[in-house]
């Protein structure tokens, strides 16, 4: 059985490699802060996107978008406003995404789009 840190990492590479192949760019990766922790930011066309990745080896208790309740969210919204201004980001348009990872018999990938806002 891998544990669950294992299976993030296996499902943040797993999105990494999905991203790539549908034309984003990785800007970082486990970014960090005194506030929370971000899995993926990437740039799609001008969007800045912010992605959490959520991974599975079934679904015994519910969908993994679950798990990003809004507690989770204002967490993710806050660690991204403060990546943007240690950036110094400017101007820029911001997206939250949830990718889904189910390490079931098949690997699935199911990518939420604009799953919340600010």
């Amino acid at each position: 059985m891998t544990s669950n840190i294992n299976k993030g990492k296996i499902g943040e590479e797993i999105s990494k490699k999905y991203l790539i192949n549908n034309n984003y760019g990785i800007l970082d990766t486990n970014y960090k802060n005194k506030i929370g922790e971000i899995d993926i930011i990437a740039r799609h066309n001008d969007i800045l996107v912010f992605v959490e990745v959520k991974t599975r080896t079934s679904f015994k208790y519910g969908y993994a978008f679950e798990a990003v309740d809004i507690r989770k969210q204002n967490k993710i919204i806050n660690t991204s406003l403060a990546y943007i201004k240690y950036k110094n980001l400017r101007d820029v348009q911001l997206r939250y995404d949830i990718i889904e990872v189910y390490l079931t018999k098949d690997i699935k990938i199911n990518h939420i789009e604009n799953a919340f806002c600010l």
